[in-house]
């Protein structure tokens, strides 16, 4: 077999997406945020609107989401990645518009942003990386980290009476009359990737149709915040995390 017969379209299993850098990731092994930057740029890639895509990345472990990902780029401060994404789409409504941040960015520091920029029916795509920890900046407790969970500011576990309760914040933006689509997804198995990949591609396509705001949440691993093995955070992961955050279409207004 030639090199030729390998790479005919009827032997493809997989290619890397064009939109996808050739850049060291800085993400650690194991980490979802590297396959969510996959699907990303396969779906712009598919949908054919490498120039019609505006992306916003906070702080966070996603800052460096341009380094990897080749569409325009706009850095947000902490928390403030809905407010820079509506003004973004409000000035060029022909663009599709997403903001991609993680618990501590979406759901603490920029709650505000989120909840107003969805009540106000904004047409953005929002990427909600959950690993339930403030992954880069040390390991802190998170809105999103669950009871009993250790964390660098929490060593005995999060306790409701001291910490209060996790924070379903998708749940809330789903009661809100100006979301289309709220879905809870993960990226930790074949099958699950591939009903992650229809839930972006669903939320990047209300942008462009304008039907209001659509989030995406990615319940998510965080090895090293967790100090687990990849395999490990995994297993934990679904034991743990799903049955708080399960998983299915919390809202979804243009189904058919």
């Amino acid at each position: 077999m030639t090199t030729e017969d390998i790479i005919r379209p009827e032997n493809l299993v997989y290619r890397k997406p064009r939109l996808l850098n050739d850049n060291h990731m800085h993400y650690c092994p194991g980490c979802s945020h590297g396959v969510v930057h996959r699907l990303i740029a396969e779906i712009i890639e598919e949908m054919g609107i490498e120039d019609k895509t505006i992306g916003i990345a906070p702080v966070g472990c996603a800052v460096f989401a341009y380094n990897y990902v080749d569409i325009d780029w706009i850095e947000a401060a902490h928390g403030r990645a809905p407010a820079i994404a509506t003004a973004v789409k409000r000035l060029n409504p022909s663009r599709m518009v997403f903001t991609y941040q993680g618990d501590g960015d979406l759901a603490a520091i920029g709650t505000c942003e989120t909840i107003h920029a969805a009540n106000r029916a904004e047409n953005i795509a929002i990427i909600f990386i959950n690993n339930g920890i403030y992954g880069m900046t040390g390991g802190q407790m998170a809105p999103t980290t669950l009871e009993g969970m250790k964390t660098s500011t929490t060593p005995y576990g999060r306790r409701v009476d001291l910490n209060g309760y996790p924070l379903k914040i998708s749940d809330l933006v789903a009661q809100l009359d100006g979301t289309c689509y709220v879905t809870r997804q993960s990226v930790h198995t074949p099958a699950a990737v591939r009903k992650a990949k229809a839930a972006i591609k669903q939320a990047f396509t209300n942008s462009m149709e304008g039907r209001g705001t659509s989030l995406v949440e990615i319940v998510s691993t965080c090895n090293s915040g967790w100090k687990m093995s990849p395999a490990q955070a995994n297993k934990w992961m679904e034991e743990n995390m799903f049955a708080k955050y399960p998983m299915g279409d919390i809202k979804n207004t243009v189904k058919k």
